[in-house]
Parts: structure tokens; C-alpha cells; sequence
């Protein structure tokens, strides 16, 4: 996976660069906001698979060089900043950010997190369904796009989270996602004491959708949509 690091201290970044590249990522690094614009118009390697933005860049305001990004391509972007407040973090968002991760972190966790955003945005070459496909499984519609469920043709109403957890499995059928990574991606938190929640939300999709087969449980290890028939 190539990255693009965006970071203004050479210290940090060189350390950042070398666990990244340990753990198999390949990373570009650019000291400032101008620097980063122009690494991605001149970049004629390979495609980046994730930004890693830091907001204090010394030539630019963060923000506004996540808005010049997402101008020019849809590669995802992590903001990676020291600044821990609900504001930034909303305001980042609404920029343009795919996610946003609070210095100091943990190594795991950002990598973790690297690879979450990429499987959202990955192409369908691995059999991952595009984000702006409506998706047909029997009789159950997803419309990914609008966020509408229906059932044989009635819309069936989903909560937030119902629907989140839906689109995941959707989007990779037959495929077996681990209870802690669903509850990674879909609740953001950390798995323990939250096996109930996660229970509770299957059993209810099974009620709305009218149908037991749709998601199977894989005892032991998670959840998986019925890959659907040829």
C-alpha cells in the first residue's frame, strides 16, 4: 500500500516513515502543504492508497489543504493532528477527512485504521461492491447511496448503526468479518463488552429484513451476508 505522509517535522516523519515501511507500507513524505499539492500533480509512480494529513503545516492551514485534496482526487484521507477537541474533529470531517486520529496514538490503531479506510474506497477487482451501488440480496434492496433499505418493495426503516452494520457485510459478501472488527469500523470503540450491542443489532436486521439466512453467524469468529447464488 502507498501512502502519502504529511507531516512538517522531518523527525517525526522519519520515525512515522520507518514503522510504517516496517510493516510493509510504502511512503512518500511531504513537508508542507504546497509540497503534498504538488507530489499528487506530479505524481506519475503509482496511485496513493491513503493521505496521512497533519493540520499544523507551516506554509498552509490543514483544513484548507484537505479541501484542495478532495478537489483533486478522492484518495482517502486520515488527518493525524494533535488537536483532540469535537470541533476540529467535526470540522475536519466536514473538509473532506475520511477519519481523524489524535496524536499521540497508538501505532496498532493507526495502521488499523489505514487499512479500514482503504477496504471502504477499494475497487471491486476483489469482488468488493463500488459505494455507489444499489445492492439486491432476494428480496432485500440496499441502496448504499441514499441509505434505503426495502423489502420486497417496502421500505423497511434502519437505524444508523442497523444500516452501517448491513452495508458492511453487504459490501463484501461471503466474506467473514471478526466481531471486533465490526466493531471497530461501525461503532468506532473497542470490542470488549460490546458483544451484546452487537447481538442485539443482528438479531434486530433479522426482524426488520424478515429473514434468518441473510446474515450467518460464524460461531466463533463473526458475521458474513449469504453470498448470493449464480
Amino acid at each position: 500500500m502507498r501512502l502519502l505522509l504529511v507531516e512538517d517535522d522531518h523527525h517525526v516523519a522519519a520515525a512515522v516513515s520507518a514503522i510504517l515501511t516496517h510493516h510493509g507500507f510504502e511512503v512518500v513524505h511531504a513537508g508542507s502543504g504546497k509540497a503534498a499539492m504538488q507530489t499528487l500533480l506530479t505524481n506519475d509512480v503509482a496511485p496513493f492508497d491513503v493521505i496521512l494529513l497533519d493540520l499544523g503545516l507551516p506554509d498552509q492551514d490543514g483544513y484548507e489543504v484537505c479541501g484542495r485534496i478532495r478537489r483533486w482526487t478522492s484518495t482517502p484521507v486520515i488527518m493525524v493532528t494533535a488537536r483532540s477537541d469535537i470541533g476540529s474533529r467535526i470540522h475536519g470531517l466536514n473538509r473532506g477527512a475520511d477519519d481523524y486520529v489524535v496524536k499521540p496514538y497508538n501505532t496498532r490503531e493507526l495502521i488499523a485504521r489505514i487499512h479500514a479506510v482503504s477496504r471502504r474506497t477499494a475497487p471491486s477487482s476483489d469482488g468488493e461492491v463500488p459505494h455507489g451501488s444499489d445492492l439486491r440480496f432476494g428480496t432485500v434492496r440496499i441502496e448504499l447511496t441514499s441509505r434505503r433499505v426495502s423489502v420486497a418493495g417496502t421500505a423497511v426503516h434502519l437505524t444508523r448503526k442497523e444500516f452501517d452494520l448491513l452495508a458492511l457485510l453487504a459490501q463484501r459478501p461471503g466474506v467473514v468479518f471478526r466481531r471486533e472488527q465490526i466493531i471497530s469500523e461501525v461503532w468506532e470503540s473497542r470490542w470488549e463488552g460490546a458483544e451484546r450491542t452487537l447481538e442485539v443489532h443482528v438479531a434486530s436486521l433479522r426482524s426488520k429484513l424478515r429473514t434468518s439466512t441473510l446474515i450467518e453467524v460464524v460461531r466463533g469468529v463473526g458475521y458474513r451476508l449469504a453470498a448470493p447464488s449464480a
